[in-house]
């Protein structure tokens, strides 16, 4: 088999510089376009966390409002029934609030004057249940939830950017192949920067990928 010359050889070299230039070119561009990508999704979860604690904020003191006007109220009632004054008291447990009242019976049916076993009040039933608590919780919960993607997307975006520097630099030995004169040298410099392009497009398949239009 004959060997091929200098100049096929030479040739054969920057073809495979000219193609690696053009694979990395397109490659650090795909990255930097998912890094930033990854870094508006993180600006989105970011704000939508921010709103979510802001609403859970709202949510608890609207139960926190709630929570002093049923105790007030019930502090009234109790003060009539332990005068015996029957109407009067009547007159606070028909302001009871809706979400108070089953918490109340409840607690009325465990006999709590007679029963040391009894609740102390109708505040510790489980039937006292606020839906503004519950709400609170569940937009806390969300906005926690949103908090944590923000750090998975960042990740994401700083991965993509260490990819986008790891490829430039295989543009680089793509680049600076083609203006050494010694063909090894080339051979070396151009197959540390294939290497380092091929390490890179394998470890960078490994990461969630995203298009928006």
């Amino acid at each position: 088999m004959t060997q091929p010359s200098e100049g096929q050889a030479d040739r054969r070299l920057e073809l495979l510089a000219a193609v690696l230039l053009t694979l990395a070119a397109v490659a650090t561009a795909w990255s930097s376009y998912q890094s930033a990508y990854w870094h508006g999704k993180q600006a989105e979860q970011q704000s939508a966390s921010i709103a979510a604690r802001v609403e859970s904020t709202r949510s608890s003191d609207v139960a926190n409002r709630q929570a002093q006007i049923d105790v007030a109220i019930f502090t009234q009632w109790v003060d009539a029934y332990a005068r015996g004054e029957t109407e009067l008291a009547s007159f606070f447990q028909r302001r009871f609030r809706e979400e108070f009242k089953p918490a109340f019976d409840a607690w009325v049916a465990t006999k709590p004057r007679t029963n040391p076993k009894a609740p102390l009040s109708p505040f510790a039933m489980p039937q006292y249940k606020l839906a503004a608590t519950a709400e609170a919780d569940r937009l806390e919960a969300k906005s926690t939830a949103a908090s944590e993607l923000v750090k998975t997307d960042i990740q994401r975006a700083d991965n993509y950017l260490l990819a986008v520097v790891l490829f430039a630099v295989a543009l680089f030995f793509a680049g600076i192949s083609t203006r050494l004169h010694t063909r090894s040298v080339r051979m070396v410099v151009l197959g540390v920067g294939g290497l380092l392009f091929l390490g890179t497009v394998i470890w960078i398949a490994t990461f969630p990928v995203s298009v928006s239009v």
